[in-house]
């Protein structure tokens, strides 16, 4: 980048290029987007019911993105031009905040907005299942929501929080990167850090954060080792612990876990997260038939069988003692969570198989729904047709 390019005064900004962006943001909430997408040299792009969608022909120059990073940044354009990228938060107004990756690319700059809810939703209006509140009564252990990014993991973790917070007098500590959802002392004392305005790392602040009186602890994401190795420590002294994985299901997010260490360290790690984790929530978002989207999940929920699998290395197990475990502990395989979305008639036969961890399993699970229905209605009329012969009888 030039030297002129970098050089640049605050009080010579118009803001023009950011009021522009701000009228897109404006156009995507609108539409009920969640993205909005900024690239020097190409149109804007909102995410808009999982699609990526063109909002106007108008092409962002080169130049018009550098300076709209000058004016979202101010201050903090001399860290961004160091680092490359930079992650903050932009409040639009009172009622909506705004997560923001800005990043360099080959044709410049571009930069990635991403919708953060003022309300905190609870379980209940996520349409998470019932068994989800159990999390939220824990005293320790960790509780893990995996998912690909913008599955809604971090709407997920706000809810949980927001439950604890309601109805038990605890101390919170959240460390995010960067923080999404405010949370106000309710019940409970919530202290928030930001990696990089409150702390270098995930890492160190989980490790300060042992020695500042926590009953729960929200990492972000467990990027690393060191924070994998800490979380564990902690929620195994007493601590309930929360945290996100880039992980597709229950199974994938052990076997992420357990690889991160060298083989001579896996059996320990295996022994050590049996002993500590209470439940996986993973999570799909599927379109639905009204044209929004409805959460898909899986809900890993601990039971002796599961620990027992997890120490002896029988992960293939895994999904199986989730589903047998439905009944009895509420837990849910992705497959049966979608099952339940389709018989609800939320989403459509295709979205189910395209969704599903495994479509020829769904499938015999739904004709076997259907079999059960025409039975049922079978024996409904035999059981009419034998009254009518009763009443027959009798007159």
């Amino acid at each position: 980048m030039e030297a002129e390019s970098i050089a640049f005064n605050v009080d010579d900004l118009t803001f023009e290029t950011l009021k522009k962006i701000r009228a897109y943001l404006r156009r995507m909430l609108d539409a009920g987007g969640s993205d909005l997408h900024i690239k020097a040299n190409s149109v804007v792009r909102a995410r808009i019911n999982g699609d990526i969608i063109p909002l106007s022909g108008e092409v962002i120059s080169r130049t018009a993105a550098l300076t709209f990073a000058k004016e979202l940044l101010r201050s903090r354009f001399m860290e961004f031009v160091e680092k490359k990228e930079l992650d903050l938060v932009y409040p639009y107004d009172e009622e909506t905040r705004f997560r923001v990756n800005i990043f360099f690319q080959m044709e410049g700059v571009s930069a990635v907005f991403r919708t953060i809810p003022v309300k905190i939703m609870n379980i209940d209006e996520l349409g998470l299942p019932g068994i989800v509140h159990r999390f939220t009564d824990m005293e320790r252990g960790l509780v893990l929501v995996t998912g690909v990014t913008g599955s809604g993991k971090s709407t997920t973790l706000a809810a949980l929080v927001n439950e604890i917070n309601l109805k038990k007098r605890k101390h919170i500590i959240t460390i995010e990167d960067p923080i999404e959802f405010v949370h106000k002392d309710r019940k409970c004392i919530v202290n928030q850090r930001s990696i990089g305005q409150d702390s270098h790392s995930f890492s160190n602040a989980l490790r300060a954060s042992l020695r500042e009186d926590p009953d729960i602890i929200l990492v972000g994401e467990m990027r690393d080792i060191e924070t994998i190795e800490i979380a564990l420590h902690a929620a195994d002294t007493g601590h309930l612990v929360f945290s996100t994985l880039h992980t597709l299901d229950a199974k994938e997010t052990i076997n992420r876990i357990i690889s991160m260490f060298s083989i001579e360290e896996q059996s320990r790690v295996r022994f050590t997260l049996a002993g500590v984790l209470q439940g996986i929530i993973s999570q799909r978002l599927i379109p639905t038939i009204d044209g929004k989207r409805a959460a898909g999940l899986e809900v890993l929920v601990r039971t002796p069988r599961i620990e027992q699998l997890i120490m002896e290395n029988r992960d293939i197990e895994i999904r199986d003692a989730i589903e047998e475990g439905k009944e009895i502990y509420g837990s849910q395989s992705f497959d049966q969570g979608i099952l339940d979305l389709w018989t609800a008639k939320k989403i459509s036969t295709e979205e189910a198989f395209s969704y599903a961890t495994s479509p020829s399993d769904l499938k015999l699970k739904m004709q076997g729904m259907d079999s059960g229905s025409k039975l049922k209605k079978e024996n409904q009329q035999e059981d009419e047709f034998d009254a009518d012969d009763i009443f027959e009888i009798k007159g």
